[in-house]
């Protein structure tokens, strides 16, 4: 029995259910709203460990098995290798993990033929597990629990840091908040979380990193609107657009017109709009997602105008009045959250990249026009991969002789407080791994410019 009361066996059944939806092509995040709510907080930790393991996993699993057992089966052999390949970082006592995993497959229709298999299996790795692990050490999918291009695109695009990244990529990401500061200060927030017996600890400008993750709404001040949860990497995006702008009057009378492309779910939307700006335009394809961008609009008491519509397709949504900043948070591979994210690695495929690439530069295209002169776009991605960050924009700036390339982070590796390469004084702790780039729009530029071929 888990802490809730509820069987292990049962977590381990349904966390062996999300981990075939992954492998079938489905995210972790869509998975799991499919799990009983009651065992989802329990399953969710089991399944996610187990993603950040699944490397280890797989590589134990063929030296245990000539072939693969059914899919579900192989899904659950595989979370158990996951949780217990490593006495310090199983959840559980290991015989525990390896009677329950049993358990689990006899109550289960499907698997109830394979529970000895799994016995055997699990039995035996227990048994010579020194040797097993040992084995597999060789394999650097095993070691960096990657799949291989990921890690080698990773040593290409970063030669110096990669193993870095990897091994930051397998932590677990912290719960970070962004202060508003239009209605209070991080001093007054970090003294009300004291008051609440929740530790925290500065990060940035306006951020605190909580040193255990909680529900919102457990945390004083949420539903006042005194903070948003937003990662420290993410929080650089409306400080860096805004702080050129902030000495202009913008293009339509005292009005800072903005716009925040591919906004939702609106965290740098309503961050935009606490920081100064006047006039937001919100634009997300997926009309669902637009709904969060409103939902966090009320709480704060904020107001932008809030589009569902493709924002490489300016003719259907745009008025013809040029902004005075963009914000492009470009699609991308998410390699740069991978901790908060563990199943990306495992739902991406290489031909992803230069896919993803392709679009950012049809989206970098469509937006530039929009722009007045003397304004800025700034494009950002939570990626590592250079393809979807400086190849990005160096290719762009090439095509494009009336953009000037202004002082920005470029990537940003995700980092536990240790690696501070790229970053501002003002950033030195634990935050996702991002891309920024700051285009400035000369003053007497047109709105034409040759389209920019995918970076290779």
């Amino acid at each position: 029995m888990t802490g809730l009361g509820v069987p292990l066996w049962r977590q381990l059944q349904a966390a062996a259910f999300v981990l075939a939806a992954v492998r079938g092509g489905e995210s972790a995040t869509a998975a799991l709203l499919r799990v009983d709510v009651v065992l989802r907080p329990g399953v969710q930790a089991l399944v996610f460990q187990a993603l950040r393991n699944l490397g280890r996993a797989e590589a134990l699993r063929k030296l245990l098995a000539r072939r693969p057992p059914p899919p579900q089966t192989d899904a659950l052999l595989c979370v158990a290798l996951a949780l217990c390949w490593s006495d310090g970082d199983a959840p559980y006592e290991v015989f525990t993990l390896v009677d329950q995993v049993v358990e689990a497959a006899k109550r289960d229709a499907a698997m109830r033929g394979q529970a000895s298999f799994l016995n055997a299996c699990l039995r035996r790795f227990l048994r010579e597990r020194p040797a097993l692990v040992a084995a597999t050490e060789t394999d650097p999918v095993a070691r960096w629990n990657h799949p291989r291009w990921w890690i080698n695109r990773l040593a290409h695009d970063h030669p110096e840091h990669w193993q870095a990244i990897l091994a930051a990529n397998n932590d677990r990401a912290p719960m970070t908040l962004r202060v508003n500061l239009g209605v209070t200060t991080p001093e007054r927030v970090f003294s009300d979380l004291a008051a609440a017996g929740i530790d925290a600890h500065p990060v940035g400008a306006q951020g605190l990193v909580l040193s255990k993750p909680r529900p919102v709404q457990e945390i004083p001040g949420f539903a006042q609107g005194l903070w948003s949860v937003q990662d420290a990497a993410a929080q650089l995006a409306a400080p860096l657009l805004l702080e050129g702008l902030a000495h202009q009057r913008g293009s339509a009378g005292s009005l800072l017109r903005i716009l925040d492309a591919c906004a939702a779910p609106g965290g740098k939307t309503v961050h935009l709009l606490e920081s100064g700006a006047t006039e937001v335009t919100a634009l997300d394809v997926d009309p669902e997602r637009c709904t969060r961008i409103h939902d966090n609009l009320r709480r704060l008491g904020l107001q932008a105008r809030v589009i569902a519509a493709d924002a490489a397709q300016p003719e259907a949504w745009w008025d013809g009045v040029p902004f005075d900043g963009i914000l492009l948070d470009a699609p991308c591979t998410a390699s740069g959250i991978v901790r908060r994210h563990p199943d990306v690695r495992w739902l991406r495929r290489e031909s992803d990249v230069a896919q993803l690439a392709a679009l950012q530069g049809r989206l970098l295209d469509a937006l530039w026009p929009l722009l007045r002169p003397g304004g800025r776009l700034l494009y950002c991605t939570c990626s590592v991969f250079r393809a979807e960050g400086e190849a990005r924009i160096q290719t762009f700036v090439a095509h494009n002789n009336e953009t000037v390339l202004r002082p920005a982070p470029g990537h940003l590796l995700p980092q536990s407080g240790a690696n501070t390469e790229g970053l501002p004084d003002n950033l030195k702790g634990d935050h996702d791994g991002f891309f920024y780039a700051l285009l400035e729009k000369r003053q007497g530029a047109s709105n034409l410019h040759r389209p920019a071929a995918a970076p290779p």
